[in-house]
């Protein structure tokens, strides 16, 4: 019987489009459950969604939607973003699924019952994005240490889980469990930051709203989301307190939880401290991998710097998207991607060191032996460098993957990629095919296809498609492809007969991109419809901010690749000209604006679209026929609008 392998992330919450940020977390996870598979592991891998709380009831609200109808759609475009990316989970569970409500009822309720959970009121501090209480003592100049948002005073009747109780016993199972954490400087944070102070009992229903699980006997209440979301990853392969399946029995305790840096206290504190309530077993591991960051900053949509996975992999490829997050991201600092890091990652490695050396030797193979290249008598000692430099490739990759360091397994294979395009200029196959040294060119051919197999098994958890493409090309099989083959040593295949060479990943434009890209965005801005909201009250200091001045059209052009911008030259009084690029294309022709005088924004900070730098926004009305500019003709460039 094969052992178990056991791994979840954490569940996406079902509040809107999770972006390429939330995707590392689950691409992650999919390397680690498919190189388990390849070491023989009988692999159980769950992903899902947590679809309960305050804030989607307000999102559902503000849409005009029941919250199970808005978890619908959000969830099926979590689901379609992990399958985008090529995910093999065993089972999306949605925290809505009949079986997960059922078995968090009773699990609350079998809590209550033996007294690890009791009832009182919660006052304090608030915050609604995170749906989280905090002390006054916890905030971080008065706003919520997680997210840096206002918080509210609140006060409610609610239910408590008693942490207190086993501080004491958790603290020993870190003890006594040193690998539970990774990586392991997680647990000094959990430590001293929360144990040593000593745990509060922990709020675990709420009565101010009603999207959530009821509590089976007292229904005023609803089951907040430390026991709900927490508990699916025991309910997801049949947890019930009143009795569990046969595949719950086989698989539980998880092997690994991934989650990210920032719920490391919930999956370390209070979800072991629930399962030892239970009486059931500590998950053995949990891993807090970094933030993927856009740049240097933390993604939001607010701040107009999201990507998002799936539109990512339709443009350039799923494994070229798993590629990016899984080679960039350190082990334990956070990672960064741009378009422009992404677009010259994908030249580099992908392009130029892959699939340059694979569609160059298959050609090479085909021009010179009509693809038939067998196994060389003799070996020279560039050769054996070759090769052994491949075995250690194997021997490195399977350590930092059982580690977890997938950044650095990555880098492992891609230096035997590096060395296969070195040996190539070492050896120089075309001066010995124009020499006519046909065995000698035999033997390099054969040295480089057996080193590119080595590299189709290793990328397998990374690229599976490619790796899939690779095989094809040289013409191995299925047998031929396999983590035991590559361990078995260099050298094992008698013979090749490859494929036709198609190239992997074609090399990009860069500039071109994004350009591409830049336009895209813009006639995207320009066409989204904000869901209708009424605008937060403003004080007269907030409008005084806005600097509002009269400028003259000088010149007006269209702005090429954008379709709905036109690049306006403005004279507003200050001696220098001031570009802005206007979304108004449909609606004036650049003669009409030219000599007419135009309200601007003029200390909007400075945006670039379509290549253009735009230096401010002109004041334009939505009507029946379309846009209209506000024109001040008559008032002088320069001039204050009060």
């Amino acid at each position: 019987m094969k052992e178990t392998f056991y791994l979840t992330t954490a569940i996406a919450y079902a509040s809107r489009k999770p972006h390429i940020g939330n995707a590392y977390d689950i691409v992650l996870a999919d390397a680690i459950a498919r190189f388990k598979r390849m070491e023989g592991y009988d692999v159980h891998f769950l992903t899902g969604s947590d679809e309960h709380g305050q804030k989607i009831e307000e999102y559902a609200k503000a849409q005009g939607l029941t919250p199970k109808a808005y978890v619908d759609g959000v969830a099926a475009q979590i689901k379609g973003v992990w399958d985008s990316l090529n995910v093999t989970y065993d089972r999306f569970i949605r925290t809505t699924d009949p079986d997960h409500e059922a078995a968090v009822k009773a699990i609350f309720t079998k809590l209550y019952k033996q007294g690890d959970i009791y009832k009182g009121a919660y006052e304090g501090k608030y915050c609604v994005p995170c749906e989280s209480f905090f002390t006054a003592s916890q905030l971080v100049d008065g706003k919520c240490p997680d997210c840096g948002r206002e918080v509210i005073d609140a006060k409610e009747e609610a239910y408590f889980l008693r942490l207190s109780k086993y501080q004491d016993q958790l603290m020993q199972y870190y003890e006594d469990n040193p690998d539970f954490f990774r990586p392991a400087s997680r647990r000094a944070e959990m430590v001293n930051n929360f144990l040593k102070p000593g745990l509060a009992d922990l709020c675990v229903s709420r009565s101010s709203f009603k999207w959530g699980i009821p509590v089976e006997f007292d229904e005023g209440h609803v089951i907040y989301v430390w026991i709900d979301a927490l508990s699916n990853y025991i309910t997801g392969i049949g947890y019930h307190p009143d009795g569990s399946s046969e595949m719950y029995r086989k698989y539980w305790p998880a092997d690994l939880h991934v989650i990210g840096k920032d719920i490391v206290r919930f999956h370390t504190i209070y979800w072991p401290i629930i399962l030892m309530a239970l009486g059931e077993p500590l998950p053995k591991q949990v891993l807090g991998h970094p933030w993927m960051l856009f740049g240097e900053d933390k993604m939001s949509k607010s701040k107009g710097n999201v990507i998002y996975a799936d539109e990512l992999a339709a443009r350039f490829g799923a494994d070229a998207v798993r590629y990016y997050l899984l080679a960039e991201m350190p082990f334990a600092q956070d990672g960064s991607i741009t378009y422009e890091s992404f677009l010259n990652k994908y030249n580099t490695d992908l392009a130029n060191t892959l699939g340059n050396l694979v569609n160059r030797t298959v050609a090479m193979a085909n021009k010179y032996f009509s693809g038939a290249v067998t196994r060389p008598d003799a070996t020279e000692e560039v050769d054996r460098d070759l090769a052994a430099c491949a075995e250690s490739a194997v021997a490195r990759f399977t350590a930092l993957m059982d580690e977890y360091r997938n950044a650095d397994a990555v880098d492992a294979v891609m230096e035997l990629a590096k060395r296969c395009n070195k040996y190539i200029d070492e050896t120089a196959p075309w001066v010995l095919a124009k020499q006519e040294q046909t065995g000698r060119l035999n033997a390099v051919l054969y040295h480089l296809l057996e080193a590119i197999r080595f590299l189709a098994v290793l990328l397998q958890p990374v690229m599976p498609d490619t790796c899939r493409a690779i095989a094809a090309q040289i013409g191995a099989g299925e047998d031929d492809v396999t983590l035991s083959g590559v361990q078995s040593g260099f050298g094992r295949l008698a013979a090749y007969q490859v494929g036709e060479a198609t190239p992997l990943f074609a090399r990009l434009d860069v500039n071109k991109v994004l350009g591409e890209l830049a336009a895209e965005a813009a006639a995207k801005a320009e066409t989204e419809q904000p869901a209708e909201a009424k605008a937060e009250p403003i004080t007269i200091d907030d409008f005084a901010r806005v600097e509002l001045r009269a400028a003259k059209v000088l010149a007006c052009e269209p702005i090429p690749r954008a379709k709905k911008l036109l690049k306006l030259t403005l004279d507003d009084g200050s001696g220098t000209p001031r570009t802005v690029a206007s979304g108004i294309a449909p609606w004036y022709k650049p003669e009409e604006l030219v000599g007419r005088t135009v309200a601007v924004v003029a200390n909007l900070k400075p945006a670039t679209l379509c290549g253009v730098e735009s230096r401010g926004m002109i004041l334009a009305a939505d009507g029946e026929e379309g846009v209209k500019v506000l024109f001040l003709d008559g008032v002088a460039p320069g001039a204050v609008i009060r």
